[in-house]
């Protein structure tokens, strides 16, 4: 007998005494999950979207769509940033005030080439209110998964409120599964068994979010 036989035995034999008219686990199942937690505001779902970021060790910024370029290039400026990653559907005027060399999103990149690259700029498909989460599925803005991993500095846009929502299942009704999802939740960071936070062991050490109003998406659905 092989395993798989023993196993599906086991599985009958502990099912024996189920009556035939037992519901089904999908029916038998409550699935009316809350959808958020409370009502609120644009205002204040964009206040708990960067508390959270924050709480999270990331940077948060805040601009109108006009001061952008000038946001993005202060903070590469700060960051004394030579180069600058770009994915091929970024809006060309976001890194246009930059002093900063565009390095292009290429599929035949190493690791090693994103690794010099001082920082990467992206825009993102969701962010989270109630997590602090930015949710990135390699649209056109976002390029591949790992210019946001490799590169030690993320500057990542989220337009307000159009990309931002509430809760989880809020964002999962805007995300296909099929594409390459990476959710992050402030940068990469581990600890050892004593605690000991380490960052930028998985990806970017420093993520710094912009939250900019008045600039609306034109890839997202409500």
């Amino acid at each position: 007998m092989s395993s798989r036989e023993r196993i599906l035995g086991r599985v009958r034999r502990a099912l024996a005494d189920v009556p035939r008219d037992e519901p089904s686990y999908e029916r038998a199942v409550d699935r009316d999950y809350l959808r958020e937690h409370g009502e609120r505001t644009v205002a204040e779902t964009a206040g708990l979207l960067a508390g959270n970021l924050a709480d999270y060790r990331a940077v948060v910024h805040r601009c109108t769509a006009d001061d952008l370029p000038a946001t993005i290039a202060g903070l590469l400026a700060a960051r004394g940033a030579r180069t600058v990653l770009v994915p091929p559907g970024l809006d060309p005027a976001w890194t246009a005030a930059a002093d900063a060399e565009r390095v292009p999103d290429r599929a035949e990149s190493t690791a090693d080439e994103l690794d010099r690259v001082d920082s990467v700029v992206t825009g993102c498909a969701v962010a989270i209110a109630e997590t602090g989460t930015i949710v990135l599925d390699g649209g056109p803005d976002q390029g591949r998964r790992r210019i946001s991993l490799v590169p030690d500095h993320h500057i990542c846009v989220v337009r307000v409120p159009d990309q931002v929502v509430s809760s989880v299942p809020r964002a999962l009704e805007r995300l296909d599964p099929a594409r390459p999802l990476t959710w992050i939740s402030g940068p990469s960071a581990t600890s050892d068994i004593e605690l000991d936070r380490v960052e930028g062991v998985h990806g970017p050490r420093t993520l710094e979010v912009v939250l900019v109003s008045g600039q609306p998406s034109t890839d997202v659905t409500s």
